[in-house]
């Protein structure tokens, strides 16, 4: 490869250029929800449905990454993609429309279903189309096309939901969604996937992505009605729906930390748990707690997308420097910082503006350092064909475990006002679950040397 080869190069701008835009679009609606989710939860009298306003996305997620993973290998990510699109966009219409939480997190579940197989066909554009010297950089272009939104979408949203409605919020995606959809099509139309032989497990991997997110949301609504009996029935329903899928659809040893693909993706996981848990708790922390406006909290949560993009940028230096080699050292460096980032902002009572852009500032390097990095290690396990397959598996690390943690946090918030507890210190007992989360990860992220691709199922 040329060394003044870039991802801006002929051969892949335009495609570098419609990824971008399309994360852009993506982070930008996620930044600003997490910025004015308290005010739709109050506007809609539904507080004690919070965590599901995140987790109906995430969980949705699921169904969309698996579904599509197999058919990007079969016929290409354009009519997946273009797909995908339109049910965000349909997610979007209804959520702006929606007169109760029901209908919200409904619509919100459509955003996820389409955001779910769109990134899972940006991954996959990654996998066939980059060579391996370029996927850091164009994965660490993701945390560059955050840097727009995590300056101004926060700020805006909160801004918006104050002078007007947190309904505009989602009608304001919409052009920047359209736009980056005209630019990315053809880019998206040029890219043929390897023939990959069609497989009966097609349609089976499809149901048990269905019955997962069915398992988790049981599981999760369980959770938030414990110490009720029916709770305690619907927990143990969920994790024995729950239990079966996880062991078909993820690679196999994903679940005992194998070395390799497995950890990577488990690390992956649990650290995008946490970090995504710990941002949007901080927000309602920062709002119900603290007593900041919706924009002054949404500008401290982007401290953390600010200072990951810009890392993100330099990870992708380090790694053309030493080829590579460092891969495994930067997750681990980075996932160190997120246990710093975490512990900063646990103690909620101590926490003010300036501890927790600190906290969310090294939360973010950290960000930098292992989010990228771990696509590229996952990357390079890829063997002949299979491109969607382990793309889908990290989208479905990118989505799952976010969706159940943040489950877990809403539920310890609604079973602590059922319970008479603060909210205050029901959010010490949600942040101290991402810490542990994180120090987990820590222990996954030592696993993380590459191993044969054949690991993968």
């Amino acid at each position: 490869m040329s060394k003044q080869q870039s991802i801006f190069s002929p051969p892949y701008l335009l495609l570098s250029l419609g990824i971008i835009l399309a994360v852009m679009a993506v982070g930008f609606e996620g930044l600003a929800i997490t910025t004015v989710a308290p005010a739709i939860a109050s506007d809609l009298n539904g507080i004690h449905l919070y965590g599901w306003i995140f987790s109906a996305y995430l969980l949705a997620q699921i169904i969309g990454t698996l579904v599509v993973g197999r058919l990007i290998d079969r016929k290409g990510p354009a009519q997946p993609f273009t797909i995908a699109l339109l049910i965000f966009v349909i997610g979007l219409v209804l959520a702006a429309l929606a007169n109760s939480m029901f209908l919200l997190i409904a619509s919100r579940a459509l955003q996820g279903l389409g955001a779910g197989a769109m990134m899972t066909c940006v991954y996959t554009a990654i996998s066939l189309k980059y060579p391996d010297e370029l996927r850091t950089k164009i994965l660490g272009a993701f945390g560059t096309a955050y840097v727009l939104p995590s300056m101004l979408g926060p700020y805006v949203a909160g801004v918006i939901s104050q002078q007007f409605s947190w309904r505009y919020v989602f009608w304001g995606v919409l052009p920047i969604l359209l736009i980056s959809s005209f630019l990315s099509l053809p880019a998206f139309r040029k890219i043929q996937s390897p023939a990959v032989k069609a497989t009966s497990g097609g349609m089976t991997s499809t149901w048990l992505a269905v019955l997962l997110a069915i398992g988790t949301g049981i599981f999760l609504r369980g959770l938030g009605m414990l110490p009720e009996t029916l709770g305690i029935i619907l927990v143990i329903v969920g994790v024995a729906l729950m239990v079966q899928p996880l062991r078909k659809l993820l690679p196999a040893g994903t679940l005992t930390l194998r070395r390799g693909l497995p950890s990577v993706l488990a690390t992956r996981g649990l650290f995008f748990a946490g970090y995504v848990s710990t941002q949007n708790f901080l927000v309602l922390a920062l709002t119900d707690i603290k007593g900041l406006t919706a924009d002054t909290a949404g500008l401290i949560v982007a401290s953390a997308a600010i200072s990951w993009s810009v890392v993100a940028i330099l990870q992708a230096r380090w790694d053309a420097a030493d080829n590579g080699r460092g891969r495994n050292a930067r997750i681990v460096i980075g996932i160190l910082l997120l246990v710093v980032g975490f512990t900063t902002v646990f103690w909620i009572p101590a926490v003010n503006i300036a501890i927790a852009v600190i906290g969310q500032v090294i939360a973010g390097i950290g960000m930098g350092l292992a989010h990228p990095t771990s696509g590229a290690v996952a990357f390079s396990n890829i063997g002949k064909g299979g491109s969607g397959e382990v793309s889908a598996s990290l989208q479905f690390a990118d989505s799952f475990t976010p969706g159940v943690i943040i489950g877990v946090g809403g539920a310890i918030i609604a079973i602590s006002q059922a319970s008479g507890v603060s909210m205050e210190n029901g959010l010490i007992i949600t942040m101290g679950c991402n810490l542990l989360l994180i120090l987990l990860c820590l222990f996954a992220s030592t696993r993380t040397k590459t191993s044969p691709a054949a690991d993968h199922i």
